[in-house]
């Protein structure tokens, strides 16, 4: 039974990459007025799309099983470096979800996606030094690439639209938590 339940509470990170993009997906599909390169992806969550709870709802779950994946990481690492990565990821988590309760037109909205992206980085690089630490040279060189690829892409690309830059943005962190799901 304890296995079954470890088994599963692994899989929570990929469970929450594929849950992301079926979420993307179903309020696409809600929204043809959306346009991946003009738009932002929280556009779709906006109270002036048709059904943005889709999106926010879909967010908040998200960010929920994020957080369950991170307790799970923490629960298996063995090192002070995966257990401080995985507190990092917890609170990405939190700031995914509260990508849906503060929605596109809120106040607080651009702070909260912001975060959320700059949490899963330092996430990202505190697990490259942890990898590096356990001496996995080539988990630590990839997560190390996407550390560097990742925000010098996202600011010296010339995105057409914001919507873009989050898909490249998502695109890094689903690598991030294959390779941690791998790897644990």
């Amino acid at each position: 039974m304890i296995g079954q339940v470890l088994a599963i509470w692994r899989f929570t990170g990929v469970a929450a990459v594929i849950a992301a993009w079926i979420v993307i997906a179903l309020s696409i599909s809600q929204n043809p007025w959306f346009n991946v390169y003009r738009h932002a992806l929280s556009d779709l969550g906006d109270p002036k799309a048709n059904k943005p709870w889709i999106y926010n709802i879909g967010l908040i779950i998200v960010g929920i099983i994020t957080c369950l994946y991170s307790l799970y990481l923490t629960y298996r690492a063995v090192g002070k470096a995966h257990v401080y990565a995985s507190a990092l990821l917890f609170i990405a988590g939190i700031f995914l979800a509260l990508i849906g309760v503060y929605p596109s037109g809120s106040r607080p909205h651009t702070f909260v996606s912001t975060w959320f992206f700059v949490q899963t980085w330092l996430a990202l690089i505190v697990s490259t030094i942890g990898m590096a630490i356990d001496g996995k040279t080539i988990y630590s060189m990839i997560l190390g690439a996407i550390s560097i690829v990742g925000p010098l892409g996202a600011i010296y690309i010339k995105w057409p639209s914001v919507a873009l830059q989050e898909i490249y943005g998502v695109i890094l962190i689903n690598i991030y938590v294959v390779l941690l799901t791998l790897y644990f």
